[in-house]
C-alpha cells in the first residue's frame, strides 16, 4: 500500500528532529565532561627535571572539606586546602592502623593541601606514630605527618614533623598565618652512621612531636629504639583550642596517594612521646 506523501514528510521531519535532539544530548554530555575536567594550576605541578614548583599565588585559597565523624581517637577529618580530588581515611582497631588517602599539591609554602585526622586540644601535647608507605613507587616527596595547627585554614600557623617517601624528615613550621614554612632537616645518614653520599633511602620507623608551652620538638625512632628528641625546638604560639592530629599528602595535586600511620600515641601532656 502506498503511503501518502504528507505522512512521509511528517515521519521524515520527526526522524530529523529526533536525530538533532540526540546529537544535542551527546554534545551537552561531552561539554559537561569537559567542564568537569580537573584543571591543575601550573604552580601546583610537582617539581621535576623540566618543571620547578613555585609558591601558590598569595591570594589563592580553598576552604577545607570537613567531616565531623569520629575515627579512632580523632574527632573529625578534613581535606585541608580542598585538594582537587577528595581524600578518605579508615581505621582498623585490630591493627591500630590509620590509612589515609589524599591528593594535594604540597604541605609547604604559604598554604597546604592534605587529608587531616584531628582532635581539638589545649595545653601541652605528646603525639607519635609509626609510618609506612604502601606504594613503594609513589612520588618521593609524598609525606606522612604528625601536626599541630591553629585552624583548618589552608594557610594556618602550624608545627609538624614530616616523613617523606624519599626518606627526608624534618620539623617544619609556619610562624604566622599566610607566611612561608620554615624547617629543620634531620640528618638521617648521620643518625644511622652512614656516609653522607650514601644514596640508600631510609625511612624512620616512628616520628613524633611534643608541644611544651610554646616549644615544639621533633622526636624520632629510626629502627625501633626508644624515641628521642632531635635538634633544637622551635618556638610557636598557638591560641587554645588548636587542632592536633595526623595526615598525609601525595604531593600530586590531582592524584591520590596513601600513607599508613599506626600505634598512635596522643597525650594531653608533654614528656609522653614514645
Amino acid at each position: 500500500m502506498k503511503i501518502p506523501a504528507k505522512i512521509l514528510i511528517v515521519k521524515t521531519v520527526r526522524a530529523v528532529l529526533l536525530s538533532a535532539l540526540f546529537l544535542r544530548a551527546l554534545t551537552q554530555s561531552a561539554s559537561a565532561q569537559s567542564d568537569n575536567k580537573i584543571i591543575v594550576p601550573d604552580w601546583a605541578l610537582p617539581g621535576s627535571a623540566t618543571h620547578r614548583q613555585v609558591p601558590p599565588p598569595k591570594d589563592f585559597h580553598r576552604p577545607a572539606r570537613t567531616e565531623i565523624t569520629p575515627i579512632g581517637i580523632f574527632k573529625g577529618q578534613s581535606d585541608v586546602g580542598g585538594a582537587l580530588v577528595a581524600g578518605s581515611s579508615s581505621y582498623n582497631p585490630a591493627t591500630k592502623q590509620y590509612t589515609i588517602n589524599s591528593a594535594g599539591y604540597n604541605i609547604w609554602y604559604t598554604r597546604d593541601e592534605f587529608r587531616y585526622l584531628w582532635k581539638k586540644m589545649s595545653g601541652d601535647v605528646s603525639l607519635a606514630a609509626d609510618v609506612s608507605f604502601p606504594d613503594s613507587n609513589g612520588y618521593s616527596d609524598r609525606k606522612a605527618i604528625v601536626i599541630i595547627r591553629q585552624s583548618l585554614d589552608d594557610d594556618s600557623k602550624e608545627a609538624m614533623v614530616a616523613l617523606h617517601g624519599g626518606g627526608l624528615m624534618h620539623l617544619a613550621w609556619r610562624p604566622e598565618q599566610g607566611t612561608e614554612i620554615k624547617e629543620m632537616k634531620v640528618d638521617i645518614h648521620a643518625l644511622m652512621n652512614l656516609p653522607a653520599n650514601d644514596k640508600t633511602i631510609i625511612h624512620a620507623k616512628r616520628i613524633g612531636i611534643e608541644k611544651k608551652g610554646d616549644q615544639f620538638t621533633l622526636y624520632v625512632s629510626m629502627t625501633g629504639e626508644p624515641m628521642h628528641p632531635y635538634g633544637q625546638p622551635t618556638t610557636l604560639h598557638l591560641d587554645a583550642p588548636f587542632y592536633v592530629g595526623i595526615g598525609f599528602c601525595s604531593h600530586q595535586p590531582a592524584e591520590i596517594g596513601t600513607g599508613v600511620l599506626s600505634n598512635v600515641v596522643l597525650a594531653n601532656v608533654a614528656g609522653k612521646v614514645r
